[in-house]
This record gives C-alpha cells, structure tokens and sequence, in this order.
C-alpha cells in the first residue's frame, strides 16, 4: 500500500478539507501516451491505487510501463464500533488521495492502443468515480501538453523566417570584415 514514509509530529490527523473546483495541477500529460483522467472529486484510498495498479499491469503483461500520478498523503480517522461520542478524535485508519475533476490519476506507455484502452478499462472499474480514458493526440488537439494553447497566427504579422534570415546575411557581413 501506498502512504507517507513518516509524517511530522501533530501532523498525523488532518482536517477533512474541500474539493471544490477543477484540479489545476496534474492535469496535463506528462510521461506515457495514454492516461486515465477523473471526471468527478474523490477522495481515493491506497487501496483502490493499488487494485487499479495491479489491473493494469496484468492485463498489459509487462508490456509496457505505467506510472500512477497520484499519491495518498492525507490520512483519514475512524473511531471504533459501539463507542460514545467524545474522548478526543479517533486514530489514524488509513491514507487518501484527494482527487479534482481533470486530475491525471495513471499515465502508460508501450502497449498499443486497444490493449492500453482495455487496461485502463479494467482500472476504471476498481476506482470509486467516473474516469474517461485520454491519448496523447486528444491532448495535442486541445493544447494542453507543453504550456498553455498557443494563440492563433495573424495573417498581417511579419513572417519571422524573413528576420531569421537578415540576421544569417548581417552574420555572414560581419564574418567577412573581420577577415578583411
């Protein structure tokens, strides 16, 4: 199971927080060709990582390598059955990942499209919310790889090709007064 290596002292139990809005980090595609991608917040424990790990892998049998982007660093308490109310909060019970709409969850790299698509199938069905299986071509199309989308070309703007260009002739210029 996934869950922090040590966690600072008076850390260990956390408020439960909020997950309003969409993710605004992880949610481009960094490293594989294909990805899973949550439509809905959630939190995500170590468990339903794991199981969505172990389906993936198994189905693309070593052929390939996946790499999960999300990390379960927000511990989660739970008191004991059949216990009053009161006597301070409950310990730690297990590790969550909180999880935003456009949040990449697993990224993968090496199989082809179908057998990819069918892993990630299998991995959706282990994890508690809607997810929607992405390429690396949707995310070209949308411009949402290497930066924001770039802004459209100006049909008036000057071509800088031509300014590459003068800048070569001024070069080779300099280049022969010197020899001289």
């Amino acid at each position: 199971m996934l869950m922090p290596k040590r966690v600072k002292e008076g850390r260990r139990k956390m408020f439960r927080g909020r997950m309003k809005g969409r993710s605004t980090q992880g949610n481009t595609l960094s490293f594989g060709d294909y990805a899973i991608v949550a439509q809905e917040p959630a939190w995500i424990t170590s468990r339903q990582i794991e199981a969505a790990r172990i389906a993936m892998t198994r189905h693309i049998k070593r052929g390939g390598k996946v790499w999960i982007r999300i990390f379960p660093d927000k511990s989660y308490t739970k008191k004991p059955l059949e216990t009053r109310m009161g006597k301070g909060k409950a310990s730690v019970e297990g590790w969550v990942a909180v999880v935003k709409p456009d949040r990449i969850l697993f990224e993968m790299s090496g199989p082809v499209e179908e057998v990819a698509k069918e892993a990630m199938r299998l991995a959706i069905f282990k994890l508690p919310i809607r997810c929607k299986f992405v390429t690396r071509a949707e995310f070209e199309k949308e411009g949402l790889i290497g930066g924001p989308k770039p802004k459209p070309v100006d049909a008036n703007a000057p071509v800088l090709v031509e300014t590459v260009i003068e800048a070569e002739e001024t070069a080779e210029a300099l280049v022969e007064a010197t020899e001289e």
